[in-house]
């Protein structure tokens, strides 16, 4: 079952940081949210956006979004550690030990990550599960390919 969240007050809209809200249920109590990665400007057939002609502005931002989130070490080392892992697969509760951090600010990392299409988020019970979007990344790879 799907639910879609909106925010039916229209006079206090702007107060609200994100008004689409996703949320999904189902028995077992496991949700998955995938925020894939757009390929419009990043993934080209033939060449790469970068040395294949002008990026338009909205190709550019989203680029620059995927680049932001890989631009703190922390997120870095997350996504090495969950490509390490047995099944590329990792427990939120299997990341916070290795980079020091707490879990509320490694999860918040990881929806950074998420949010930039790199990561998938499966929720397990009270853990969280992330893998690496495969795809996310060769396309970064496209993109930042430089043909000669």
């Amino acid at each position: 079952m799907h639910l879609l969240l909106k925010n039916v007050d229209t006079k206090h809209r702007a107060l609200h940081i994100d008004r689409r809200q996703y949320v999904t249920y189902d028995r077992a109590m496991s949700t998955r949210s995938e925020l894939p990665i757009t390929p419009t400007g990043i993934a080209v057939a033939c060449c790469s956006p970068l040395t294949g002609g002008v990026l338009d502005d909205e190709s550019a931002q989203q680029l620059a979004g995927v680049f932001k989130a890989l631009g703190d070490p922390t997120r870095v080392r997350l996504v090495s550690l969950i490509a390490a892992a047995e099944g590329a697969e990792a427990c939120i509760c299997d990341l916070t030990d290795p980079v020091g951090l707490t879990q509320p600010t490694v999860s918040h990392h990881m929806r950074l990550l998420a949010e930039a299409g790199l990561v998938t988020r499966e929720q397990r019970g009270k853990w969280a599960y992330y893998r690496l979007v495969g795809d996310a990344f060769e396309a970064l790879r496209n993109a930042l390919s430089i043909d000669a």
